[in-house]
C-alpha cells in the first residue's frame, strides 16, 4: 500500500482546490492511504472528501518558525513510514515536517530557500497552468509529465441525517426555496461586493417568492447584521452562527449561491450548487468555481483584476458598478421554484 502525506493550503477554498490531486493520486496508486496536514479551521473540509484517510491539524500558525515543534511533528509522522510527501504551500516552513519525518520523496514547486527540503522540486510553467487547481494537480505525476484533462471535479460528501440536524438547530423550518448570499471574502475588502448590494438584492429575491439566508463566518456577523438591516429585517442571518461544517450543510440545503469569490464560493461549486459568483479584484483565471453550474460576473475593466486587499486606486468600480440589477438579471428563478 502507497502511503501520501500531502501538506495542504491554509485557506478553505484553496484546500477545495487540492481535492482534483487527491483523486488523481488515487488514480494513480490503487489503494492509497492519503493523509493532509492542514490548519485546523479547514479540517472540515478534509472530512467531507472520501480521498482522505486522515485529515492531521497542523498547529502552526501562519508565520511561525518553531523549529524543534515542527522536528517533535515530524519525528512523530516517521511513524507512518510515508512514502511520498506533496507540498502544496511554497513556503520554506511547510516543507520542514516532511524532511524531518524523513520521508524519502518530497515533492514541491521551487520556493523559498527549500531546495534541500525538497528532492523532487518542479519548476512552476505558469502558461502551461494557468490554474490554481492544474498546478496543485500537475504534482501528481512526475516530473515533467503533462497534466492529463479534465481534472477529476471536487465534490463534498454530505450526511442527510447531519444536514437535517443543522436545519432544526438553527429554527429553519421547511418553506420556499432558498437562496443563500455569502457577502464574506477572508482575502480583505476588495473582493467583497457592498453591503447595500447585497440588500437590494435579498429584497429583489424575497419578492420573488424566495427566501434568503445570509452564510458566513464568525468575521461577518457584523456584516450580516449590516445586510440584513438594509433589507428590512427580511433575512435569515447566520453569518457567525455555524461552524465551516454547518455552513457546508447549510449551502447544500439551498437552491442557489451567491458569493464573492471567497472559500464558501468554492464549497458551493464542490456540492454542484447552481451559483452565481461576484469577482472584482481577483480573477476566475486564475481561481474559477469547479462547477459547470457556475456563472460568473465580472466587468474586466482595465484596472482588474489588481489582487489587492484594498482597492490601490480608491474607487472599487470593479465593484460598485457590478449592480444588483446585473446580478439579479443572473437568476433564473423558475429553475429556482421548479
Amino acid at each position: 500500500m502507497t502511503k501520501v502525506l500531502v501538506v495542504g493550503p491554509s485557506w478553505v477554498g484553496d484546500m477545495v482546490l487540492a481535492q482534483p490531486l487527491f483523486r488523481l493520486l488515487h488514480q494513480k496508486h490503487p489503494g492509497l492511504a492519503l493523509d493532509v496536514l492542514a490548519p485546523q479551521w479547514t479540517l472540515p473540509l478534509l472530512q467531507r472528501m472520501p480521498e482522505v484517510r486522515r485529515a492531521l491539524p497542523n498547529p502552526f500558525d501562519h508565520g511561525d518558525l518553531k523549529l524543534c515543534e515542527r522536528r517533535r511533528l515530524g519525528r512523530r509522522l516517521a511513524a507512518e513510514s510515508y512514502d511520498q510527501a506533496i507540498v502544496l504551500p511554497n513556503s520554506f516552513k511547510s516543507a520542514l515536517v516532511p524532511f524531518f519525518a524523513g520521508i524519502p520523496l518530497r515533492t514541491g514547486y521551487v520556493g523559498e530557500l527549500r531546495r534541500g527540503l525538497l528532492n523532487d522540486t518542479r519548476r512552476l510553467d505558469q502558461h502551461a497552468l494557468p490554474l490554481m487547481v492544474q498546478r496543485f494537480a500537475a504534482l501528481a505525476g512526475a516530473a515533467g509529465e503533462p497534466l492529463k484533462h479534465p481534472l477529476p471535479p471536487a465534490h463534498l460528501k454530505i450526511d442527510e441525517s447531519s444536514r437535517l440536524a443543522v436545519l432544526r438547530k438553527l429554527a429553519l423550518e421547511p418553506g420556499p426555496p432558498v437562496v443563500a448570499l455569502c457577502p464574506g471574502a477572508e482575502y480583505g475588502p476588495a473582493k467583497r461586493w457592498p453591503a447595500k448590494y447585497f440588500a437590494q438584492l435579498a429584497r429583489h429575491i424575497k419578492s420573488r417568492g424566495c427566501d434568503v439566508w445570509l452564510v458566513g463566518s464568525a468575521r461577518d456577523a457584523v456584516l450580516g447584521a449590516e445586510i440584513n438591516a438594509l433589507a428590512g429585517d427580511l433575512c435569515a442571518n447566520l453569518c457567525g452562527k455555524t461552524t465551516l461544517d454547518e455552513a457546508i450543510d447549510l449551502l447544500a440545503s439551498t437552491r442557489l449561491v451567491i458569493s464573492n469569490d471567497s472559500g464558501l464560493m468554492h464549497v458551493a461549486a464542490a456540492l454542484a450548487k447552481p451559483l452565481v459568483a461576484l469577482y472584482g479584484s481577483s480573477s476566475p483565471a486564475f481561481t474559477p468555481p469547479l462547477s459547470g453550474s457556475a456563472r460568473i460576473l465580472k466587468l474586466d475593466l482595465p484596472c482588474s483584476p489588481c489582487f489587492e486587499r484594498e482597492c490601490p486606486l480608491g474607487h472599487f468600480n470593479c465593484m460598485m458598478q457590478l449592480t444588483p440589477d446585473r446580478v439579479s438579471e443572473a437568476i433564473d428563478f423558475d429553475k429556482i421554484r421548479s
